[in-house]
């Protein structure tokens, strides 16, 4: 099962294979022919509270206060589509999204003068130079190399997401060096804008970032280390098969001055079309400001994977409770309060 796998799916010479259909796009990379290759995924879902009224005029609309999946009603996902050229030794990826999941993903794409982007489609765009077989150079825009959970949701078995991944970077525009080794143990260390300011540096300040994994043939272990002049962001990745069909999985982080937590992740395969997983955290607000500060929530979220083809079903059941009292209006017209939030949704994933 995925770990914090950099989300790679494919495309850019789109438009040419929609205008000269059959050909085969091939990029030479010294002798040898490398095809263009295109990817993605299209997502969209269902979700209803269970504990609170979903009528926004009485007040209904509550969600977890976590990205991407926390539309009412019948809701769309994002349409995601990547391209690559994958060589030997250079090689290239742009990743396209559309859709309110995309653009709550490149919400930091913004143009000189402060206003949203066109370019706010851009989800990754960077290219690589293999130098000798251990290190590589990338430069360009790329997801975050922390925490367990990631944009797409092809990599995420819950379709809902954690708090953790939700306040910490979602993606990074700058330089990064990645060296291997061959007993399993990995380095990279990098300089980038200031997080998720994907396409110009608007402050001339930069933020630097580590991390230092193992991987194995059962899983693997990272630990990202960001930071710049003030703060910082520690963080902790792992995931192992403990069986054919167990896996289990930890994310831990803090971040200063802002908040810190955990989440276990336990998935089991009961049959080879259905899967199911638990997810478990834990998380406070140290000055975020997305709870009250010092308040804490923990999330257990229940998620079904039913895959037929391409596509993934995913039922998911969700409770958020809350260390305070009365923070989640159950019924905006008698008053009434409760400290948790229940809810499910019905989503459907298509990976191409």
């Amino acid at each position: 099962m995925n770990m914090k796998t950099k989300v790679s799916i494919k495309s850019t010479l789109l438009l040419m294979t929609m205008v000269f259909p059959g050909t085969a796009l091939l990029a030479q990379d010294g002798e040898s022919s490398i095809p263009f290759t295109i990817s993605g995924s299209v997502d969209a879902y269902f979700r209803s509270n269970l504990n609170s009224t979903n009528d926004t005029e009485n007040g209904g609309d509550l969600a977890p206060a976590t990205s991407f999946a926390n539309l009412p009603g019948f809701s769309l996902g994002m349409a995601n589509i990547v391209g690559s050229i994958e060589g030997e030794k250079v090689g290239f990826v742009t990743d396209f999204v559309f859709g309110p999941r995309g653009d709550e993903a490149v919400f930091g794409s913004v143009d000189p003068s402060g206003d949203p982007s066109n370019r706010a489609i851009v989800n990754q765009l960077y290219t690589y130079l293999n130098v000798g077989e251990h290190l590589t150079f990338t430069l360009g825009n790329f997801n975050t190399f922390l925490g367990y959970e990631v944009i797409s949701p092809t990599g995420n078995f819950n379709y809902s997401t954690s708090y953790m991944f939700s306040y910490g970077p979602f993606s990074h525009t700058g330089l990064k060096a990645d060296l291997s080794f061959d007993n399993g143990f990995s380095f990279m260390a990098g300089i980038f804008n200031p997080t998720d300011a994907t396409d110009f540096n608007p402050s001339g300040s930069y933020v630097g970032g580590v991390q230092l994994g193992y991987e194995g043939g059962a899983g693997g272990t990272w630990v990202n280390f960001l930071f710049e002049d003030g703060f910082y962001q520690l963080d902790l990745t792992t995931g192992y098969d403990i069986t054919e069909k167990v896996y289990l999985g930890l994310n831990s982080t803090t971040a200063s001055d802002s908040f810190w937590g955990v989440a276990g992740y336990v998935q089991t395969s009961l049959t080879e079309s259905f899967g199911l997983g638990i997810r478990g955290e834990y998380f406070t607000d140290k000055g975020l400001g997305v709870l009250t500060e010092d308040e804490s929530v923990i999330d257990v979220t229940i998620s079904g994977n039913y895959t037929v083809g391409g596509l993934t079903i995913i039922p998911e059941f969700r409770l958020d409770a809350f260390s305070e009292d009365d923070v989640v209006m159950t019924d905006g017209l008698k008053g009434e309060t409760a400290n948790s939030l229940s809810s499910f949704l019905l989503a459907a994933v298509y990976a191409f």
